[in-house]
């Protein structure tokens, strides 16, 4: 099968175009998935922070309900950590880089 110049061209640029097509929507797909990824670390440590609060409120600083509430927190805390090597401090509304948590940040008043 031969193809003359004028086809060659056509096909080559036809080629190079749905190669930069397919590539834009691959690394489009992907950084839209760990945006959602770390929208739902902070949504998670977010939702276990304030079920702890919730939990301190209600019940006490020993009761049983805070104390699961804290090992939800650490799990979410840990899941991001990793998933990403990054967890959100809700309470101070940024994300650490660091796995320096503490355990008992919440023990204090």
């Amino acid at each position: 099968m031969t193809f003359d110049t004028g086809e060659k061209k056509f096909l080559q640029r036809t080629f190079v175009v749905s190669a930069a097509f397919l590539g834009m929507l691959a690394f489009a797909g992907a950084s839209r998935a760990s945006a959602e990824s770390y929208d739902g670390c902070q949504r998670r440590i977010a939702k276990a922070d304030h079920r702890l609060h919730e939990a301190v409120e209600h019940h006490g600083w020993d009761s049983r309900p805070a104390d699961r509430a804290r090992h939800e927190l650490h799990e979410a805390r840990e899941h991001c950590w990793h998933e990403r090597h990054r967890w959100w401090d809700e309470d101070g509304h940024r994300w650490h880089s660091e796995r320096d948590w503490d355990e008992h940040d919440h023990d204090r008043h």
